[in-house]
């Protein structure tokens, strides 16, 4: 369905309180999708379960959410698009309590299937419902409002849930993102307009943007990237309890530190990305594998390890905002198809990452897992180079298609 402002829905004030509603929804997505990164012992301990098991809570919420992003929406064309978001955040108030009261590890599963459901439900609608809410002008703003949800649970999500996780139990963390998610349905329920339904939409609009060589090769290195983070980030928490030798409030402390590093990286990125979009696309995945290889040899020493985790954090958070640019310079003409193909390769190398890392530090021990992050993270350097040589490439023989324009150097 083709989102258009129509000036008749709403008053500017109840406008820009939908958006900060929904700002409030992306944050209690974030924070439930990625919960379980800091939770992974004491979840583990409780159901009987091993790490990495426990770790394809992310896998499979990534995995619903890869579904839902490519085909929620021609199925549910014909509805007010106000209904199906409060339909998503009921979904999400239900996975909270199935996962906070999951008596073993089949139930605990199936919570996380529900907020890959309303993950990849909510974001593939997200940009289309902010343009018909706020004026043209301003849907920029509201977009980076919209973000700001999810940058803010990125910062604390982790340190908020170790912390919790000690003071009131793993369960009790995720139960108290339900009250807000009971929040954020009220909220929408009084200040989203009626947003009707009725068109039709078509799946295959994003896949045939991979005809073009350059946006492929893109995308390629944007999901190697993706996976190659989450391959290592999602056992974090083990990591730094069975060899860094943490406790949990230190433990607590050092991922704040990552999420306050991470909100500095993005913060800064802006004034790199005018000019040296390539640079950051190539070399700081390049970096991070290297930190990855690094944590390998020094994981047992703190200090280290801590400082690593801080350059970790301040260079992995950005990366998503240099892709989002990358994007407006090589597709700007498709962008609501290109978003929502990026939604799901983001939400399907999660699903990898966090599968394959859990795999292998069951079987081959935690450094295999932070091996597998450093090759990916290698690849999608070597990948994104291919794609900066290609566009660069095409701009100098006018062969940029799909409305590229290649107004910006990259």
């Amino acid at each position: 369905m083709d989102a258009t402002y129509d000036s008749r829905m709403t008053e500017t004030r109840s406008a820009w309180g939908a958006v900060i509603c929904m700002s409030l929804m992306t944050f209690t997505l974030v924070a439930s999708e990625f919960m379980p990164v800091s939770l992974l012992t004491p979840i583990a301990e409780d159901l009987a379960i091993t790490e990495g098991q426990a770790g394809m809570a992310i896998a499979v919420s990534g995995f619903f959410a890869v579904v839902t992003s490519l085909f929620s929406n021609g199925l549910l064309a014909r509805f007010d698009r106000r209904t199906v978001v409060l339909g998503y955040t009921a979904v999400l108030v239900i996975s909270g309590i199935a996962v906070a009261f999951a008596p073993n590890y089949l139930v605990f599963m199936l919570g996380r299937a529900l907020i890959g459901v309303s993950v990849g439900g909510f974001w593939s609608l997200a940009t289309a419902i902010v343009a018909r809410i706020v004026s043209g002008p301003d849907v920029p703003k509201a977009l980076a409002m919209l973000q700001g949800g999810t940058a803010l649970a990125a910062v604390i999500a982790a340190p908020l849930g170790s912390f919790l996780g000690g003071l009131i139990g793993w369960r009790g963390a995720f139960f108290i993102l339900v009250p807000v998610g009971v929040g954020a349905f009220v909220w929408q329920a009084l200040v989203l307009p009626r947003m009707p339904g009725g068109g039709t939409a078509s799946t295959g609009a994003p896949f045939r943007l991979l005809a073009n060589r350059t946006f492929a090769l893109g995308m390629a290195a944007m999901t190697l990237f993706f996976a190659g983070q989450f391959a290592l980030s999602t056992y974090l928490r083990p990591f730094l309890e069975l060899i860094t030798a943490l406790d949990v409030n230190t433990l607590s402390l050092v991922l704040l530190g990552l999420g306050l590093a991470g909100l500095a990286g993005t913060s800064l990125i802006g004034l790199l990305l005018r000019a040296h979009l390539s640079a950051v696309l190539i070399a700081f995945p390049a970096a991070l594998a290297a930190i990855a290889l690094l944590l390998i040899g020094l994981g047992p020493v703190a200090i280290a390890t801590t400082g690593l985790l801080m350059l970790w954090g301040f260079l992995t958070t950005p990366i998503p905002v240099a892709w989002g640019t990358w994007m407006t310079r090589t597709i700007p003409n498709q962008l609501e198809a290109g978003g929502g193909l990026q939604v799901a390769l983001i939400q399907f190398a999660i699903t990898f990452g966090a599968f394959s890392g859990g795999l292998l530090f069951d079987s081959a021990g935690w450094w295999s897992a932070f091996a597998l992050g450093a090759l990916l993270l290698l690849g999608s350097a070597i990948v994104a180079a291919a794609a900066t040589g290609a566009r660069q490439k095409a701009g100098r023989h006018g062969n940029l298609s799909y409305g590229m324009e290649g107004t910006a150097a990259c």
